[in-house]
């Protein structure tokens, strides 16, 4: 009778057994079920709700939370769950690299150079390890950062984002053969690089090789790159080679981002003085006058060239008029204006008159010989009229 006892009593311990088991097993596939289900969440970018299912699951794994709530721009969340991440796993280099980015991407430096020179006392030969650092450092405009850039360069001289910083470090320290040769090492690897196509261009411009700059700015277009600075750049260089009609081209789209711009609208106007298309010059120029605030001496000056050029001389002696408002000391305007009046009016001893004038006013002026050979001119031209 026992032994039944005893053979029931044994039957019993292995069904509950067996029924402990099936439960550890329905737990164990139910949880990974929800890891699937979560990770698949984030792999659709579905973050908030796989951070839900992340935290019902019954191991959290903190990395993967934190790695969601970064995903949403919820920073310091994503910084908490690394921390917890970090204390459970603390030797486990992966964590820790993705935590010391986001304390730089959230402006906590210092410990973020912490945490990155813990990480190159384990493994210095990481050249993504000390570019890093040398972000904090730049941050920090510790002069230190350009070395940790130069190792990341040694230990790996395809690294496009050290050569960007580097170069550019020598472009402002115009050493450009040094930026020429660190771009062509950038470049061999990734030809479509725009970071090192636009050091390249600059550092051609302030060379003053503008055929070179205008290809590698025009490089820089073709990979769908625009902006004010490169269309201003390549505007000057079309310039400086007399391409006036590609430079006007540049600089007036230089101006759709500063419709305002006086300069640049002088500048056009300057332009296509060059030209000889005076109408636009002067519509340019006038433009630039009315939105200015400073002395506009010399611009006044220029529009009444442009406006003598066209014979419009009324216009241009109240310009040269304005110009020397705006500055009575602009002897050149005065000079000019005389000139205009030469040419505007008919009256021989008027004319006489404004040179001796200007003569007996401006006696060391440059222009005093121009002025006494026109005068001498003027009065033989009178002398034989009187004959």
């Amino acid at each position: 009778m026992k032994e039944i006892k005893k053979e029931t009593i044994n039957q019993k311990i292995k069904k509950l057994m067996k029924y402990c088991f099936l439960l550890l097993m329905i737990s164990f596939l139910v949880n990974a079920q929800d890891s699937k289900d979560a990770d698949q969440l984030f792999a659709t970018g579905n973050y908030s709700k796989a951070i839900t299912a992340y935290e019902s699951s019954e191991t959290i794994n903190h990395n993967k939370i934190a790695k969601a709530y970064v995903a949403i721009g919820n920073f310091e969340m994503g910084l908490k769950h690394y921390e917890k991440a970090i204390g459970n796993h603390p030797e486990d280099e992966l964590l820790s690299y993705d935590y010391a980015k986001l304390l730089t991407r959230t402006k906590k430096y210092d410990k973020s150079k912490y945490f990155l020179s813990e990480l190159i006392k384990k493994d210095s030969l990481n050249p993504n390890y000390h570019y890093e650092l040398g972000l904090v450092l730049e941050k920090q405009r510790d002069t230190l950062a350009l070395d940790e850039f130069q190792k990341t360069f040694f230990l790996d001289s395809s690294h496009q984002k050290a050569i960007f910083k580097i170069a550019k470090h020598y472009l402002i320290k115009r050493q450009f053969e040094k930026v020429h040769d660190l771009t062509n090492i950038g470049l061999a690897d990734y030809e479509n690089n725009i970071e090192l196509i636009s050091l390249k261009a600059q550092a051609y411009y302030h060379q003053d090789y503008h055929k070179e700059s205008i290809k590698w700015f025009n490089n820089l277009m073709d990979l769908g790159e625009t902006s004010e600075f490169i269309h201003e750049k390549i505007s000057l260089s079309y310039a400086y080679n007399s391409d006036y009609e590609k430079a006007i081209h540049h600089r007036k789209m230089a101006l759709n981002y500063s419709p305002f711009d006086a300069d640049a609208m002088f500048v056009i106007g300057e332009y296509y003085s060059r030209l000889n298309d005076f109408n636009k010059a002067e519509e340019f120029m006038s433009k630039a006058l009315k939105i200015q605030d400073v002395s506009l001496s010399n611009e006044y000056q220029r529009l009444g060239v442009i406006l003598n050029r066209q014979k419009k001389y009324e216009q241009a002696i109240k310009a040269f008029k304005k110009s020397l408002k705006e500055d009575p000391k602009n002897m050149l305007s005065e000079f000019y204006m005389i000139r205009t009046k030469d040419e505007y009016y008919a009256d021989l001893d008027t004319k006489i008159s404004l040179y001796e004038n200007f003569i007996k006013k401006h006696k060391k002026n440059p222009f005093v010989s121009f002025a006494k050979k026109r005068l001498k001119e003027l009065k033989k031209e009178k002398f034989l009229q009187e004959e």
